[in-house]
């Protein structure tokens, strides 16, 4: 029985007793004397069991129909079966003529495992333990933002940010996210802290391969080619609640740096990243943490300014064709025909684009004289 008719049977038998009056008990169960009268002829009668209401445990009038029920859930498993209850239930309607309240759709496709609410696909992210050394791990992220408001058109913000003190080690703006953009900021990065273990990031095609089996580029952007040349290990992580310091911090520098910005007077990219070494001072002093353990995992370049430049470039390879020619980026370039060149067809040779707009095409380690052919 429910609580209700427990109640009830309690009251009535109070007033069978005469410990109660029927009117204090219809008071009490919020009914109408005359029903009261009528619930204590049945009680009487027939005891507490007369109290209970005598539809339960039999289906309701209303029902639909179980066929009708199957044959829903069967159209939507061979058609719908990853549309929402709200959709399959537009949908038999309009194509079917299968009229079902999206709520009943709803429990029959939670009921047969095709639909989960809400609260059954939720997925919660167990926090990450701080990595132990400074210059552990270092995570890298792109904020796109308004940053100089209305004063200047929207960049980005390129952070570097420390796991194991939450350091802010290199803040730079740029126009976008680009492989370029990120290879001039780890430049200077490596320049003022040398290299550290590993890099954090997101999924960004800078940092990873979206078609995992791409022919060309050897399964590996340029960034991560570029880290692999230098020995520092890329991690790129499944959600944004991995790399929570730097989302964090991103957070904090959209409000502080923003505000820092517009009392400076700032609205260009320029100017934002002459003052980025003294706000970057002043907050780490503030936000920075002790690491677990004082060492230093960055480790010391050792590296010739040109080397360096060879690797933070766009490399790729190109295939020569019995004309001396290739193409690359839709121009078609035609190698000076030497000594080193007659032996080039059928061979690949490797190009270098760098950030300065240079381009190179080498064979060993040779550059190669060339010309492009104006179609």
């Amino acid at each position: 029985m429910s609580e209700r008719e427990l109640n009830r049977i309690e009251v009535l038998s109070d007033v069978v007793q005469g410990r109660m009056s029927a009117v204090a008990a219809a008071s009490v169960l919020g009914l109408s004397r005359r029903q009261v009268h009528r619930l204590l002829k049945t009680f009487q009668a027939d005891g507490p069991a007369a109290i209970r209401h005598k539809a339960r445990g039999r289906p309701s009038n209303n029902r639909i129909d179980p066929a009708v029920r199957e044959f829903a859930l069967t159209l939507i498993r061979e058609r719908y079966a990853d549309f929402g209850p709200t959709f399959a239930a537009e949908k038999l309607a309009e194509d079917h003529g299968l009229k079902v309240s999206r709520e009943t759709l709803r429990k029959w496709m939670q009921d047969a495992g095709i639909w989960l609410s809400r609260k059954q696909r939720r997925t919660f992210h167990q926090p990450r333990r701080r990595r132990d050394c400074y210059g552990e791990l270092v995570q890298i992220d792109g904020s796109d933002h308004a940053w100089f408001e209305e004063r200047g058109p929207a960049c980005t913000l390129l952070a570097f940010v420390d796991d194991a003190t939450s350091t802010l080690m290199h803040l730079e703006f740029v126009a976008s996210e680009s492989t370029f953009s990120y290879f001039g900021a780890l430049e200077r990065y490596l320049a003022a802290h040398g290299r550290p273990v590993a890099f954090y990031s997101d999924k960004h095609s800078v940092f990873r391969v979206a078609k995992q089996g791409a022919k060309s580029g050897h399964g590996m952007t340029q960034f991560g080619r570029a880290l692999n040349d230098l020995n520092i290990e890329i991690l790129c992580a499944n959600s944004s609640q991995a790399k929570g310091r730097v989302e964090r911090a991103n957070r904090t520098l959209q409000d502080r740096l923003v505000k820092e910005l517009r009392l400076a007077g700032v609205c260009d990219m320029a100017a934002g990243n002459a003052i980025l070494p003294r706000f970057l001072a002043r907050h780490n002093a503030k936000f920075a943490k002790a690491p677990l353990r004082a060492d230093n995992l960055h480790r010391s370049l050792n590296m010739e300014p040109e080397r360096l430049r060879e690797i933070l470039c766009f490399r790729d390879e190109r295939y020569v064709t019995r004309q001396l020619a290739f193409s690359y980026e839709r121009q078609r370039i035609i190698l000076a025909e030497n000594d080193i060149t007659r032996a080039l067809p059928g061979k690949y040779v490797d190009t270098y684009e760098f950030p300065d707009g240079r381009f190179e095409v080498r064979w060993k380690g040779v550059s190669l004289p060339y010309s492009v052919f104006d179609k």
